[in-house]
């Protein structure tokens, strides 16, 4: 094997890699803004329409913003799958992306969150084409190089905060499916005639 083929950093790759394609992006696949928006509880936070949340903070910079307070309350509000994707977008991939590839800068505050689940879908998929090409430039040698004062444990090695992001990435991602899971079983069925 060649060293492209072979190492930590293909491993690493690999993780996250074959669970997208085989597992996760498939079952995001016809995402519906009702599903999108949908809550299965009252006052879940969400991504909504500028000035219409009631949550402390309504964060972000378009047509649409997401719910957060701070300090988070105990517990933690349920969340849509708005909400589960923006985090994942945002907190997760572009602020990584920015932080440690070249990306432009992003936060929270500064993210023009989607208002439709085809948009949001497309932010994910170009965030994660991003983050699997700039952990592919690093290297072998550059996953041991340290994570530095962009990240709160700036001891930690680059490898470390892959497999982070990719435990964020399969925990968030398995919620966004299941929450699909649970509107296609609780939601009305519409009756389709036969073929």
């Amino acid at each position: 094997m060649d060293a492209d083929t072979s190492g930590w950093n293909r491993t690493l790759r690999e993780q996250w890699e074959v669970h997208w394609k085989h597992q996760v992006r498939a079952r995001l696949d016809g995402l519906t803004d009702e599903e999108y928006f949908w809550s299965p509880v009252p006052d879940a936070w969400s991504v909504r329409p500028r000035g219409t949340s009631a949550a402390p903070v309504q964060a972000g910079s378009g047509d649409f913003t997401i719910d957060f307070a701070f300090p988070q309350p105990v517990p933690a509000p349920f969340t849509t799958i708005a909400w589960r994707l923006g985090h994942v977008i945002v907190g997760v991939l572009a602020a990584r992306n920015a932080a440690h590839f070249g990306a432009p800068a992003a936060s929270y505050d500064t993210w023009e969150y989607a208002g439709r689940a085809a948009g949001a879908l497309d932010q994910l998929d170009g965030q994660i084409e991003r983050w699997l090409a700039g952990v592919s430039a690093l290297g072998e040698a550059g996953l041991g190089a340290r994570v530095g004062d962009k990240e709160p444990y700036p001891e930690a090695s680059m490898a470390d905060l892959v497999l982070h992001i990719h435990r964020e990435l399969i925990h968030h991602l398995s919620e966004v499916c299941l929450l699909r899971d649970l509107h296609l079983h609780l939601r009305p069925r519409v009756e389709r005639p036969l073929p």
